[in-house]
């Protein structure tokens, strides 16, 4: 009787749990959801932060097409300039290759001009 006694001591019984006779023995339990302020307040401050992300994505956008016009425009300098280069190495050549012509060597230094017509 005593290892019956001892088992049944360590259960908690009825009273402790707080049952009484006649009472449903299954508590339910009301879970309380956010308020519909809290829901809003929520929702707020979501559409902040994707708004700030969106904002940061454009601006970066708009940081790297500012870097692309600037090269590009620099660029289009560049290549005017290595044109006009090309052009003014052309004229050199063929002022150089034509005091050197066999031609240009046959010329005679004229010693008298008359320019009247």
């Amino acid at each position: 009787m005593t290892q019956y006694y001892a088992a049944a001591s360590s259960l908690p019984r009825r009273d402790d749990r707080g049952w009484r006779r006649n009472q449903n023995t299954v508590a339910f339990r009301v879970q309380r959801g956010l308020g519909p302020v809290t829901n809003t307040i929520m929702v707020i401050l979501l559409l902040s932060i994707l708004g700030l992300i969106y904002l940061t994505q454009i601006t970066k956008t708009s940081t790297y097409g500012y870097s692309i016009n600037t090269l590009s425009e620099q660029r289009e300098d560049l290549v005017e300039e290595r044109d006009e280069l090309l052009v003014e190495k052309a004229r050199l050549e063929s002022r150089l290759r034509a005091e050197q012509s066999n031609v240009a060597s046959a010329m005679v230094t004229p010693t008298q001009v008359d320019y009247r017509n």
